[in-house]
């Protein structure tokens, strides 16, 4: 299969996890849009769900399809949240982000029952790192807190600390009106401590190291699927 037919498949198997009455997060990305598109099937064929958004984008989306969406306080904690990664280790420890949307995918799937993550096989690692892990920080002083991320991962034995204001000159805005910091850690070798560190920075709203959430992961290959839960 094409990384797309994997990326499908995995969005189709996850399908199989929602039943009628079901509060359902609906992630952002290339593969959450699969499932959002599939899902959008099914309800025209009469399943009976409620469904909140990680992003406007998908939200937006959702709506044009004929999908009920619902802000996440009228929707109280979702019974399955479907989301994809940028990457994902053999813990189930994910980084995401890269479209952007990390902090309302981390607000979604803390509240969530159950998360489970789909992706194709290019975004299973041994270990984290090699994406650029997306920080999302304020707009006041970018530069001030991206020295003190650089400062963070350097202590926390990363490979590499290039660090970038995503969209440079005219930086990138959340939908939550933050910026990106996408940080090339390269390799890390303890993703929790990197996580408490990066926490205690003023500045940062949230970062793209999702541990510890995910309870079910469908991986599309070429010769299939792959499930693995926690």
């Amino acid at each position: 299969m094409t990384t797309d037919d994997q990326k499908r498949a995995a969005a189709e198997k996850a399908i199989e996890m929602i039943e009628p009455g079901m509060a359902v997060g609906l992630g952002t990305g290339s593969t959450a849009e699969h499932f959002v598109r599939e899902l959008a099937v099914r309800v025209r064929d009469g399943l009976n769900i409620r469904a909140t958004s990680t992003s406007l984008r998908t939200e937006a989306l959702a709506r044009e399809l004929g999908i009920q969406v619902v802000p996440l306080d009228e929707l109280g904690p979702p019974d399955l949240t479907v989301d994809g990664a940028d990457e994902v280790d053999r813990d189930l420890r994910l980084i995401k982000g890269g479209g952007g949307a990390l902090l309302r995918e981390k607000v979604v799937a803390a509240a969530s029952k159950h998360m489970v993550v789909i992706a194709d096989w290019s975004k299973r690692v041994d270990a984290l790192g090699l994406f650029p892990l997306p920080i999302e920080i304020v707009t006041f002083a970018p530069q001030t807190t991206i020295q003190r991320i650089a400062s963070i991962v350097a202590g926390c034995g990363c490979r590499g600390n290039l660090i970038r204001l995503r969209g440079g000159d005219r930086p990138f805005v959340t939908d939550q009106g933050n910026y990106i910091a996408d940080v090339g850690c390269e390799f890390i070798p303890d993703p929790e401590e990197l996580a408490r560190a990066l926490s205690g920075v003023p500045g940062i709203v949230d970062h793209g190291l999702f541990l510890g959430m995910c309870q079910t992961l469908i991986l599309g290959h070429t010769h299939g699927l792959e499930i693995v839960t926690r």
